[in-house]
């Protein structure tokens, strides 16, 4: 083989070779747009290109770096990625080998914040229907945050301050670092599951974006809003904002400000309990001044100052009464028997025999129904004629019509 001749790898290794020691081309920062972006989900490598308005050069980005990334880049997203530059001997093509990424012109935790924030809000996990309620006399609160600090202490001071009847447990959790998520999570479900608390505090101290990067874990969000018990938020200062604040059912500015938000103050509840003890003596002692002036009203009655004479006041109301149904029911009588008199004349005049009395007869047949047309009658047949004083029984001999 000629010698001055080379393979194709031997090519590429080459130029490999030569970009390798450009110092250059290693450990530069290049800034573009990332297009044709794939997240291989099984091996967790980024494949991308970066592109400006003339050039376009391709990336990929090992799963150990890109897991390190606080955000999901995209299409069209503007980055500084930091690499080096080096070819790909089998295939012959440089690329970009990407060990860092920053948004242009944007924090990385804030692009991760707000990504994570606009994805769980679209899922309804921040909807005001899902908030539920902050008891409004708790007897038993739940803190989870650090055992160490100016926060615990102050919750716990203000709590023993303002409603000493409630009962307080602390969950001891990690609020920074690797792992702190997962402990604020256990706190959660402990106060859920193990020992159930009436509302729970969950949060820590003010601190840096990355001390408070924990509270805007995902899972975090999630077991929040699945709580069964309330949660008020409690991360940082006034300025803090985490995604645990819009998943909470209460979002407080500080710790202190959590506590005083999750019991009433028992100065006030006493002011109210002393006004309400006046408005009530005040109202019983009207109600007892109204039923006394009504006791005194009626002992001052006569019936009460002398039974005898009211007892006689009655009898002489029922003397009066009796005498009064004596009378209506006398008129009543007299009336009814005119009305009785009255009705046996009208009958009396009515009555058949009363005609029979003057001369007229009645003719029966032999089922003794009245015969009251000539008609009916045939020779031969037997009827009954009744008279005033008595029957007598005839045979027809003939029958005439009247003409």
């Amino acid at each position: 083989m000629d010698e001055n001749f080379l393979s194709v790898t031997q090519l590429n290794e080459y130029i490999r070779m030569m970009m390798d020691s450009n110092p250059v081309l290693v450990g530069l920062h290049v800034k573009g747009e990332i297009s044709n972006f794939t997240n291989h989900y099984k091996t967790g490598h980024f494949y991308f290109s970066l592109k400006d308005e003339t050039g376009l050069i391709r990336a990929v980005m090992f799963r150990s770096s890109a897991q390190r990334v606080r955000f999901v880049p995209e299409n069209g997203m503007k980055v500084i990625v930091h690499g080096r530059v080096t070819v790909f001997p089998r295939d012959g093509q440089y690329q970009i080998y990407v060990d860092d990424m920053q948004p242009d012109g944007i924090g990385a935790l804030y692009l991760a914040f707000e990504q994570l924030r606009k994805r769980l809000a679209a899922e309804g996990l921040f909807d005001p229907d899902r908030k539920k309620p902050i008891p409004a006399y708790p007897e038993r609160i739940g803190l989870v945050t650090s055992p160490t600090g100016a926060a615990v202490r102050d919750m716990i001071k203000v709590l023993a301050r303002r409603f000493p009847a409630a009962r307080v447990y602390l969950y001891p959790a990690l609020v920074q670092g690797q792992g702190a998520a997962e402990s604020v999570c256990a706190g959660v479900r402990f106060f859920n599951r193990q020992l159930p608390v009436d509302v729970m505090i969950v949060g820590r101290g003010g601190g840096s974006a990355e001390d408070l990067w924990a509270f805007n874990d995902e899972g975090l969000a999630r077991t929040v809003a699945d709580s069964a018990v309330p949660v008020i938020s409690a991360v940082g200062h006034e300025t803090d904002t985490t995604i645990l604040d819009f998943a909470a059912d209460l979002r407080a500015p500080t710790p202190s400000a959590a506590a005083e938000l999750a019991v009433p103050d028992r100065a006030e509840l006493c002011d109210r309990l002393l006004k309400r003890r006046v408005m009530l003596t005040e109202r019983l002692s009207g109600s007892l001044r109204q039923r006394r002036a009504a006791l005194d009203l009626l002992s001052s009655a006569r019936s009460m100052r002398s039974p005898l004479g009211y007892l006689e006041d009655r009898r002489m109301q029922v003397a009066y009464l009796e005498d009064r149904t004596h009378r209506a029911s006398a008129g009543a009588m007299t009336a009814a028997r005119a009305s009785l008199s009255a009705m046996c004349g009208r009958l009396e005049s009515l009555n058949p025999l009363k005609v029979l009395s003057r001369g007229y007869a009645a003719v029966f047949d032999h089922e003794n129904d009245t015969v009251t047309k000539s008609a009916s009658l045939v020779k031969g047949q037997r009827v009954t004629i009744r008279f005033f004083d008595g029957t007598a029984d005839a045979e027809i001999l003939g029958v005439r019509e009247s003409e």
